[in-house]
């Protein structure tokens, strides 16, 4: 089992109106969006889930992944609790919008999980980040 933390590089081709449980319904533009999230318990099997499309809907980001496609995902393999570490390299790339405050943060400090980017990220960007 490795443990580590995960960016999913998202394209939503369309303006949607999204449902996320307990936040609330939202518009989402279209674009592209990196969510980071953790799998201490497994890092396959958590990106096996969010790569399913039928699936019961429990965390934040499952409310996107019913409209958006997954066309990257980059991992760090790390025991340590990065996952606010690499989210706030994400939100300081260039171009970086939040789109929902408290969006796959609910367990922690900071403002958002979900970057939002009109174009799609320098993935070079996001690459560099697993070597520090």
């Amino acid at each position: 089992m490795t443990k580590g933390i995960y960016h999913l590089i998202i394209n939503l081709p369309v303006n949607t109106t999204i449902y996320v449980g307990k936040l609330g319904q939202f518009n989402f533009q279209a674009g592209y969006y990196v969510y980071t999230g953790s799998a201490m318990n497994g890092l396959e099997s958590r990106l096996a889930r969010h790569k399913r499309k039928e699936k019961r809907l429990h965390w934040h980001i499952d409310y996107l992944l019913q409209y958006g496609r997954i066309v990257d995902i980059i991992t760090h393999k790390t025991n340590e609790p990065l996952e606010c570490y690499f989210n706030k390299k994400i939100m300081s790339i260039k171009g970086c919008q939040i789109p929902i405050i408290g969006f796959g943060s609910s367990d922690c400090d900071c403002v958002s999980h979900l970057a939002f980017f009109e174009d799609i990220p320098n993935m070079e960007d996001i690459k560099w980040l697993k070597d520090h």
